[in-house]
């Protein structure tokens, strides 16, 4: 799964400093939440065969189920399965083709607890029949963060009431939401083959998992499709989707490679999703095993509770993915990682499954970690090295996630364990490790893994063993400390050269609390503008290494593959700054030297010339970060860019560097630079670019950004419309909150957070009573919904609104409007 609420939080810009990073605290003692064990197996699933029809007005799915199962180690006569409110028609065992009623207890409405009458041995198969009616719309469920409902079966738009708006079903199981629409163990150690016949309106088009084997005519407009799957997988991974969508037919080495969309996106098909044959084929020779599916389908559904979902051989994406040919003209590889992350998983998720939640991150730490493998191999080294860059500094920034394990057995819900820990930091640990062994034997150790495991489970310690039989080493060290473990090194960096004895020493000191960690790494000393490589193990809370050299090195580069994850204080004075953008050979290299020059651009001259190179970097997204990181309102660094900024802003061809020149053209609010933004805004085919510009014009003249914005309302791609909400919240008042507020109102699941910003920012100048009640009522619907409130946004929102209520003093509403806000923090602080 692609948790997209992560990639949306603030404070994740391309280069945070590492110094601002929170530093991990000691764990408290004694876990406050439950141990969480790995389900016991009683009886196992064999074959999920369902029957299904829908009800569209009342938004309920009439199923019959025939599942086969067996004891797993002892005889049983008793079977548990979950299912979340249903109504249960009936419940036998079956005899042939002969039903024998079974007695059944469902008084919780959520265990479905069979008497099977008899005894069956360990092994033995046994078929129970159920028929009955999911309700998903009535269930009282609660989701996540990642994952903001756990309802399992979704109508979309059933009744055609919203005009434009498709019809649409579609499925979500994990974690465990495909007991929402039928009875089954619904836990991810359990493995099951499935067949699924849905009888659905004529018009539409269907997907399952596994291959369509039927398509056969069901009465007056309707018709029942039957797919199947011989391989066995976790019932989670089970979906299905009805709809009006087009078919895009695309083969990788034969097996059907298909695209599902709307049909106002079909024509784009092969541009949003045609690098996935690609992708198939490089990571089935990069992990000796080939695709281990029939066929993979992706289909982007309306709606969607997340950003998407691997379920096998048929991922279902959120309409984010979705582009038309002008959005695709700005799309970057952060957002087609998400195909990648989502093809990954059906090797390292599907193939093989965490046996528990618990080791969710077998999961989500590999499909994370193969985003940045893809964009290694298809766009270079410094695009992996600047995905995985930003995706560790998420983790490093992060407040409430750092004192988490990787792996860990309490929580207080599975749905507690995505994170930036199961995701972001786990990836970056793939990635130490594969630093550490090598790629031959790491990508071994994969094969290995995945092969032991094939249509099972696995936990980190399979992996571990997987990479010790590969290598020949003990990494008991490594699982203990990353993923055992909670936290990560924090350190500090000092060096010394002895002109007499001609060596240079190191000095890494760690200052987390806690035992230190044990670290791996390459020192590279420079000399004569040659690197000597020297491979060291820090085993102690303070250690220094030494390097006999023939002359002072120009550059001491700690960590030269850049890889570690931890937070660092490096004495590295400017000069060797200034020689590491220049010598050294990885993106991160260059991003530090980035950092610590912007930290010294208003001061030192040798730090804004560090500045101005990154302007004109080889990789653009250095080339954003240096844009973004100027101090403009300083006298010398503002004589020092303009020319440059000015001069790439013509010359520039990446749309979102452009924008970057574009915006801190805008910082300047120079009037000679109106005609330039202008004409990027009228005749720039980006989006991206044309939302920079109004930007930009909206600081340089005001008003005529605010006229100009009114003419984009209509139809405005994501980049545009994300502009005029920043110069309507920044200019616009009671005339432009109605765009505002519609815009909010349309949104849905994660897409809503994209307006907490404009919502707030324009709070203060809406002196009209309905206006300002109207915003209000959505900001503390924000603040009080509970995946936000896990960080912090209650806090954000009354702070918010103190602001807005200040800024109405000596308008005429200014009472009534000041009352609404009071009233507001008082519901939102009482808030549970």
């Amino acid at each position: 799964m692609k948790y997209a609420f992560l990639a949306a939080l603030p404070g994740c810009l391309l280069l945070a400093a590492v110094a601002q990073a929170q530093a991990p605290a000691t764990p408290p003692a004694a876990p406050s939440s439950p141990y969480r064990a790995s389900a016991t197996k009683i009886n196992d699933l064999v074959h999920t065969k369902l029957a299904v029809r829908f009800d569209y007005a009342k938004r309920y799915l009439y199923g019959q189920e025939w599942v086969t199962l067996k004891p797993h180690g002892y005889a049983t006569d008793s079977l548990r399965l979950d299912a979340k409110g249903m109504d249960i028609k009936t419940v036998a065992l079956m005899n042939g083709s002969t039903q024998q009623p079974l007695k059944y207890d469902y008084s919780d409405q959520a265990n479905l607890r069979i008497n099977l009458g008899k005894l069956f041995k360990p092994g033995e198969q046994y078929i129970v029949y159920i028929e009955y009616t999911a309700k998903p719309d009535e269930l009282k469920v609660q989701g996540s963060a990642a994952i903001t409902d756990a309802k399992g079966l979704y109508f979309v738009n059933p009744d055609s009431t919203v005009k434009g708006k498709p019809v649409q079903v579609w499925t979500q199981g994990e974690t465990e939401g495909s007991s929402a629409w039928f009875p089954t163990i619904d836990r991810p150690n359990q493995k099951t083959t499935e067949e699924i016949a849905m009888t659905v309106p004529a018009k539409y088009v269907t997907l399952s998992n596994g291959r369509l084997v039927s398509q056969t005519p069901a009465g007056p407009g309707l018709r029942t499709d039957t797919w199947k799957m011989d391989d066995p997988h976790a019932p989670y991974l089970f979906m299905m989707a009805v709809g009006d969508f087009k078919i895009y037919k695309d083969t990788w080495r034969g097996k059907e490679v298909n695209y599902y969309l709307e049909p106002k996106y079909a024509p784009f098909a092969k541009q949003i999703f045609g690098n996935t044959p690609d992708m198939m084929e490089f990571y089935s020779k990069r992990l000796g095993v080939e695709y281990p599916w029939n066929k993979y389908a992706q289909i982007v559904a309306r709606d969607y509770v997340s950003g998407a979902m691997e379920n096998t051989t048929a991922t279902l994406h959120g309409e984010q993915v979705q582009m038309t040919d002008k959005e695709l003209i700005d799309r970057e590889y952060s957002s087609e990682s998400v195909i990648a992350h989502e093809l990954f998983h059906q090797w390292f998720g599907d193939y093989v499954t965490a046996e528990s939640w618990s080791n969710l991150t077998v999961n989500e730490s590999m499909a994370d970690f193969s985003e940045g493998l893809y964009a290694e191999y298809k766009y270079g080294q410094d695009a992996a090295d600047a995905h995985n860059y930003r995706y560790a500094q998420r983790y490093l920034g992060s407040k409430r996630d750092v004192t988490k394990n990787l792996v860990r057995f309490h929580y207080d819900s599975q749905e507690d364990m995505f994170d930036l820990v199961t995701y972001q930091k786990g990836g970056a640990i793939v990635q130490m490790l594969r630093t550490y062994l090598g790629d031959d034997v790491f990508f071994a150790g994969l094969q290995k893994y995945l092969q032991d495991n094939k249509f099972g489970n696995g936990e980190a310690h399979q992996m571990r063993l997987a990479m010790e039989a590969v290598s020949g080493k003990d990494l008991n060290w490594f699982y203990n400390q990353w993923y055992y473990g909670a936290g990560h090194p924090v350190v500090s960096i000092d060096y010394a050269w002895d002109a007499a004895a001609k060596k240079q020493s190191v000095t890494v000191k760690q200052t987390q609390p806690g035992q230190p960690f044990q670290l791996p790494f390459t020192i590279d000393y420079y000399v004569n503008g040659k690197p000597v490589h020297q491979q060291v193990t820090m085993t102690e809370a303070t250690q220094t290494f030494t390097m006999p050299l023939a002359a002072k090195p120009n550059l001491v580069n700690v960590d030269a593959d850049k890889t570690l994850l931890w937070q660092k204080t490096d004495s590295k004075p400017l000069a060797e700054v200034a020689y590491q953008y220049k010598y050294a050979p990885r993106f991160v290299d260059r991003a530090e030297a980035l950092t610590a020059a912007l930290a010294q651009q208003t001061t030192s001259p040798a730090a804004r010339a560090v500045v101005m190179a990154t302007l004109q970097d080889k990789f653009y997204q250095l080339r954003i970060a240096a844009a973004e990181g100027l101090k403009l309102d300083n006298k010398d660094v503002a004589k020092a860019a303009t020319p440059t900024l000015r001069k790439l802003a013509t010359t520039e061809k990446e749309p979102h560097a452009l924008a970057a020149m574009l915006n801190a053209l805008g910082q300047l609010k120079d009037k000679k630079d109106e005609k330039l933004v202008a004409n990027e805004l009228a005749g720039n085919p980006s989006a991206t670019v044309q939302g920079a510009a109004l930007r930009a014009l909206g600081s340089i003249n005001p008003s005529q950004a605010l006229a100009k914005a009114k003419a984009y309302e209509v139809d405005a791609p994501g980049a545009l419309t994300s502009a005029m909400l920043s110069v309507y919240a920044q200019q616009g008042g009671s005339a432009q909150w109605a765009f505002i507020r519609d815009r909010f109102d349309a949104a849905t699941g994660q897409s809503k957070f994209r307006y907490i910003g404009p919502m707030t920012q324009v709070l203060g100048r809406l002196d009209d009573p309905k206006a300002f009640s109207e915003d209000i009522t959505r900001l503390q619907q924000l603040a009080t919904t509970p995946q936000l409130k896990a960080y912090g946004i209650d806090k954000a929102m009354v702070s918010a609104l103190q602001k807005g209520a200040e800024a109405q003093k000596g308008k005429p509403n200014a009472a009534q409007n000041q009352a609404t806000a009071e009233a507001a923090i008082q519901a939102i602080q009482a808030a549970k």
